[in-house]
């Protein structure tokens, strides 16, 4: 697929989110109050040019350094730029001239909006599989996010890489995307309307899962999952039997992760003392860490935890002096029913579908 034939539909032939032709680049009216409460302080314009498929809200930002791969028209990185906080930096980049047009124009409104004496804020134009060629320094970006773009890229790897290489070690890359319950064939992705709405471009879980380690991102972790719907009755004769999903992922640049979970008799208890999150705290779709709990966790948990910016949020019990094995219950990434079919693990019990059980247990 040609580079520009993205930019143009997203630079020309997308006018407002209402020209969309599939749920792929929606987020659901369901969201949590202080993030309804960040998008109330944007700027309309930014809002009706805004094309993501999810919520790029993750949490401990205050003072952080982020990165907003293929920024658009800049609502997540505005949404951002109040969680970080005067002291810190939210840096858009994006390859799309009318997009990044919007996104500069409101930089002084927006920090005039939010009572900041100078904006912490900034639009680099570039493309997101030449970050190298932009000038940003290696290992200084706290977080690096991205909304429903990644899969428009046509080096997802390079993309992958690139951001591992600009993360502080401990640091975290937390993006939706959209993925596809199989490898598509070509007369899908080199539709330019199917990939210009987010579903000629998106991988495969499996393969996802793959790019990901190989860029260095050792263990995976899916937040939440939705099924997507094409609304478009042409669009959708050409998927077939191809089922789609929004997902949002954290990988964690930590050299200490292992390729499977492990068990080494480790807890944590969460105090409580984020904001945004009171009682609960959640890592992925299997860690909801309650308030004053102790939760027993596998050692990558243990250093997705005590490794990273989460760490002062949590006690911990245990160390790394004893190996118990595999971690039980340790499952999947990839959602238990996707297309209506149980995902195939490698590490256990390959040779067999992972029941709902395999995968209900605390660690991933």
């Amino acid at each position: 697929m040609n580079i520009q034939v993205v930019k143009d539909y997203y630079g020309q032939t997308l006018k407002t989110s209402a020209d969309l032709k599939t749920e792929a680049c929606c987020t659901p009216d369901a969201m949590p109050a202080y993030v309804k409460k960040l998008l109330s302080n944007i700027h309309c314009e930014v809002l009706s040019k805004y094309y993501g498929c999810g919520l790029v809200t993750p949490l401990a930002l205050e003072g952080a350094r982020i990165l907003d791969l293929g920024s658009g028209s800049g609502r997540d990185v505005y949404a951002l730029a109040q969680m970080v906080g005067p002291k810190g930096e939210v840096v858009g980049v994006d390859m799309t001239p009318e997009q990044m047009a919007v996104a500069r124009a409101h930089v002084a409104w927006h920090a005039k909006k939010f009572g900041f004496k100078k904006p912490n804020t900034r639009f680099l134009d570039g493309y997101i599989e030449k970050l190298g060629e932009l000038d940003l320094k290696p290992g200084t970006f706290d977080i690096i996010v991205s909304n429903c773009v990644i899969n428009l890229s046509t080096d997802k790897l390079a993309v992958l890489k690139s951001a591992h290489d600009l993360l502080k070690p401990g640091g975290e890359m937390y993006f939706s995307d959209v993925y596809c319950d199989r490898r598509l064939p070509d007369a899908v992705r080199q539709d330019p309307v199917l990939y210009g709405e987010c579903l000629g471009g998106a991988l495969y879980w499996n393969d996802f899962h793959s790019l990901a380690k190989q860029a260095g991102f050792a263990d995976p972790r899916l937040v939440e999952d939705r099924p997507l719907g094409v609304t478009d009755e042409k669009l959708q004769a050409k998927l077939g039997q191809a089922q789609f999903f929004s997902a949002t992922y954290r990988l964690f640049k930590l050299e200490a992760l292992e390729p499977m979970c492990e068990d080494y008799g480790q807890a944590v208890v969460y105090k409580g003392t984020l904001a945004q999150a009171p009682d609960v705290f959640i890592l992925d779709k299997h860690h909801a860490i309650e308030t004053g709990r102790v939760f027993p966790v596998c050692g990558n948990t243990w250093h997705m935890l005590k490794g990273t910016r989460f760490a002062r949020h949590f006690d911990f019990i245990g160390d790394f002096s004893k190996h118990y094995g595999i971690f039980a219950g340790c499952g999947t990434n990839i959602p238990y029913d996707v297309g209506g079919k149980a995902p195939m693990v490698s590490g256990i019990n390959a040779a067999a579908p992972v029941t709902a059980a395999k995968i209900s247990g605390g660690c991933c």
